[in-house]
């Protein structure tokens, strides 16, 4: 039965799961202020640096990664470690290429009758398969039109593929070299583009190259180090520590360094702190809730912003009237994304996860006799 026992998971890193969810939330206020400031541009957005933490989502998943897989996957094998994470992270791209799709013609005053449906089905069939299309004008050429959020995802899954084909197995010196390299490119690549911004659309879409391999790297060198911090700050107190990468001001000309210095020093220590922290029992929920509804928030919050998006460019929301309906919404999607999780999202993985196992035990069972 050994190889039912490889796609057991072993237990959450609680506080990173909440810090996970931190990040998101933070992002979703971010995507909501962008059409707020789309004029003003982002020195005005207070959340202006919340993209950033799609950097920390990926030091996050290279820590996870390697914690969850170095020490299985040359038993589980390449293809069966592509299926546990396929069943992880692909059923809520199709969830939210659907919920895309649905709010395009959801948006008011969009440009529906110009695009042909072919066109169109050719675009969703593309953000079902992650496959990067930066065409839609009217989207400011997002890699995935129908939902933004998924070039990350699209990152994600090639670092888990350079992970399982080749980085697993190297050694923490050559694995150091590879992230000092990948951290020289990050720092060009920020210098060039004013920022680390880019990565979402196609004239930057090697930038996400950049900001993957490094924090990926990063990640895995914390957990194969054991760069653990013990500390007895607690969820809320890394939660404080977090917030001022995503919230301190923007500015034209210091985004360059400043951020590369958060991405390539903060976010590990703080992935490092967090693996060292451990949650009290008041704050445990909530680490445990956050990190449930992370994964669903990022990935289906997007069709709402765009919708939002259309109705602020004609009303110009402001004041108490703007304050109300961003934090409603956010409230909103974070509900749904709860809903998502317990009644789409888990289930799913569940039934899959359970289909699997009676593959694998079948396989052994041939194999015994």
């Amino acid at each position: 039965m050994k190889d039912i026992e490889l796609i057991k998971s072993k237990q959450h890193y609680e506080i990173l799961d909440g810090l996970r969810g931190v990040a998101a939330i933070s992002v979703v206020i971010f995507h909501f202020l962008e059409f707020v400031y789309l004029d003003e541009g982002p020195t005005k957005n207070p959340f202006a640096h919340s993209f950033l933490a799609v950097d920390f989502f990926f030091c996050l998943s290279g820590f996870v990664i390697a914690y969850a897989y170095d020490d299985r996957i040359a038993k589980m094998g390449v293809i069966e470690f592509f299926k546990s994470r396929l069943i992880r992270l692909h059923p809520l791209v199709i969830l939210g290429s659907i919920l895309g799709l649905i709010g395009y013609f959801l948006v008011p005053y969009g440009d529906i009758a110009s695009r042909s449906t072919g066109e169109l089905i050719f675009i969703f069939i593309c953000s079902l398969l992650l496959i990067p299309l930066p065409i839609m004008k009217d989207r400011y050429l997002n890699n995935f039109g129908l939902n933004a959020p998924a070039w990350s995802l699209f990152w994600e899954y090639i670092a888990n593929i350079v992970y399982s084909l080749i980085l697993w197995s190297l050694p923490r010196k050559i694995m150091a070299v590879l992230t000092l390299i990948a951290g020289i490119i990050l720092i060009y690549v920020s210098y060039n583009s004013k920022g680390l911004v880019g990565g979402w659309g196609g004239d930057t879409f090697w930038d996400g190259a950049a900001r993957v391999s490094y924090s990926f790297f990063a990640g895995i060198l914390v957990y194969r180090f054991k760069w653990i911090i013990s500390s007895k700050l607690g969820f809320l107190g890394l939660a404080i520590l977090l917030m001022p990468a995503f919230l301190y001001p923007f500015n034209e000309a210091l985004n360059y360094i400043t951020e590369p210095l958060v991405v390539l020093f903060y976010f590990p220590l703080l992935v490092a702190l967090g693996a060292g922290a451990v949650t009290s029992v008041n704050t445990k929920k909530i680490c445990v809730f956050f990190g449930n509804i992370s994964y669903p928030l990022y990935m289906t919050h997007y069709f709402a912003i765009w919708i939002f998006g259309t109705y602020q460019s004609i009303y110009k929301f402001s004041g108490v009237t703007l304050f109300a309906i961003v934090a409603l919404s956010t409230l909103t999607l974070i509900g749904s994304a709860y809903l998502i999780m317990t009644y789409i999202d888990a289930p799913l993985r569940n039934y899959l996860t359970e289909k699997r196992k009676s593959k694998l035990s079948k396989k052994t069972v041939v194999l015994s006799e």
